[in-house]
Formats: C-alpha cells, structure tokens, sequence
C-alpha cells in the first residue's frame, strides 16, 4: 500500500509536532555551536505548513511536498529554511504526479533531497552537517527500496541510519557553516541539522503506516 496525498500531509503534521515538542533541544544544541535559532525557525515553518494543509491539502504527494517547500522557504531564516526547501523542492520534483508513494519512489525523493542539500550547501559526510545523516538514511531507504520493501519500511530504515548518523557528528570539528568559525571547538558536540533531519524522518515514519 503506497501513501496518498491525504498520508503524505498526515505525516507532515506529525513531523511538526516533533518539531514543536524538541524545538528547545534544537535551540540548545544551534546555540553550542550556531547562533542558536534553528529549532525557533523551524517550529516556526512548520506550523505555517500546518496552517496551509489545514487550508487545503494538494492532491497529489509531489504537490504536498512542493508546499512543504515553498513555505519552508518562505518561512524559515537561517540556513535551514533554503536547505529543507531544496530538499523538498527536489524530492517533489522527483516523484512527479504520482498519486501514491511507494517504497521505490519514497528512496527516490530522498536520494534527490540530499542532491538538492548538498548542491545547496556545498557539504560531504564529514562536514558536521544534515549531509551527515540524510546520506546514511538514503543508503538505508535505497538498500530497502531494492529488496522490494514498501513506504514505511524505508522510511523506517532510512530514519534508524539518519539517527544513527547524526550521532556521528559529535565528535566531528565543523567545516560547514557557522559552526566551522569554532574550529575544534565545535568537536563534543552535536550537530542540530543533523538532528532534525533524524527526527523528522522518524515522524514521517508514522503517516507511512
């Protein structure tokens, strides 16, 4: 069973609430290492998706995807709002006008997320970035996709490898963003783009089932 426009945005809505429910985690950890405004900013984009699906839902995924874009691009300062914006700009792009996700395409939009993340931040797996646990996550959602699973079992694979990934940026020294400025300073820590990405794949889980 693949997921409808009507689960894609389900899922959506619940990845807002992980973001609402761990904002001042992400504030913390963007302050050790940041300026400190990525877990405002993105309760902020996130309740503005919220408010739009409330509105209307798009009729298909990729329409519900580009949405997610678009306000997050709109709505989110800082670097997270252009970087989740291509990501989803680019995972809406790849899955067209299908009327379901399955777990082909679910691999397929994250594959071309971490394409857009990392044309736009110009980052690699050691950089103490999100590239550091969407490109783990879309290994595992590839691997799953392969073998024939579905949309919740990549998504479930993708958001375990995610998780896992951005618990390896804690003992990395930043080479991207404002976090770079600290040098070895910004080794000890964990990286919040890297964190949010981990929990919002594991809430997108959930509207897959």
């Amino acid at each position: 069973m693949g997921c409808a426009a009507a689960d894609v945005a389900d899922a959506l809505r619940a990845a807002a609430g992980v973001v609402a429910q761990h904002r001042d985690e992400l504030v913390r950890l963007d302050r050790e290492i940041g300026d400190g405004d990525h877990g405002e900013n993105l309760t902020r984009g996130f309740g503005a998706l919220v408010s739009a699906l409330d509105e209307q839902v798009p009729a298909t995924p990729g329409a519900v995807l580009k949405l997610v874009a678009t306000t997050l691009i709109s709505k989110v300062g800082g670097a997270a709002g252009p970087l989740y914006g291509t990501a989803f700009l680019r995972a809406a792009t790849s899955v067209g006008d299908a009327a379901e996700l399955d777990g082909q395409l679910v691999a397929t939009a994250l594959q071309a997320a971490l394409e857009g993340v990392v044309a736009r931040g110009k980052a690699a797996v050691g950089d103490k970035t999100m590239v550091d646990a969407l490109t783990p996550a879309v290994a595992a959602a590839q691997s799953v996709a392969s073998a024939g699973g579905d949309a919740a079992g990549v998504l479930t694979a993708a958001a375990e490898a995610a998780g896992q990934g951005a618990e390896s940026t804690v003992p990395l020294v930043a080479r991207k963003g404002r976090a770079s400025y600290l040098g070895e300073r910004s080794a000890g820590h964990l990286d919040p783009g890297a964190r949010s990405t981990a929990l919002l794949l594991r809430a997108l889980v959930g509207g897959a089932r």
